[in-house]
């Protein structure tokens, strides 16, 4: 008898983004170019798309496929401003976000040290998703943090 599984698959965080995207086989690609990404895994599925696929960047999985939104009668596939963002922690944000621009991505929130301890910004990428890319810079307590971000936004709250 085989042993039991574990629940949460080996590599897998408890939370992992799972993504719909209209060319999965070509995300693969730019993930690569983008942010080192390494393929897991893909499943064919009819038609040419992926059904499934997972890549590992850093030590975090991310899955996707293909848009079966027509096949399965559901509503349209919606791409532009998503209510969500990836967050990548990189140990160099400067090259990371080099290397992310220069496979494509465009940029949303410039790149900079922010008040909570983070070299942070926005890229989009072609498929329509958003990534922060980040870089944890200086430790900042909770209530310096409220002190810079009441300084950043004039004294008031964000």
């Amino acid at each position: 008898m085989p042993d039991k599984p574990t629940p949460i698959p080996p590599g897998f965080h408890s939370i992992t983004p799972h993504l719909n995207v209209n060319g999965a086989a070509a995300y693969i690609d730019f993930l690569k170019k983008a942010f080192n990404a390494v393929e897991l895994h893909r499943s064919p599925g009819p038609g040419g798309k992926l059904m499934h696929a997972t890549v590992k960047i850093g030590d975090s999985m991310l899955m996707f496929a293909d848009d079966f939104s027509e096949e399965f009668h559901m509503p349209p596939f919606v791409k532009g401003n998503l209510p969500f963002v990836l967050n990548l922690y990189v140990p160099d944000a400067d090259a990371t976000w080099a290397q992310a621009v220069a496979a494509g991505c465009e940029v949303k929130m410039p790149l900079a040290d922010q008040f909570w301890g983070d070299r942070y910004g926005h890229l989009r990428d072609p498929f329509g998703f958003t990534w922060a890319i980040s870089t944890r810079i200086e430790e900042v307590t909770p209530e310096e943090a409220q002190r810079r971000a009441a300084k950043a936004f004039g004294g008031g709250h964000p």
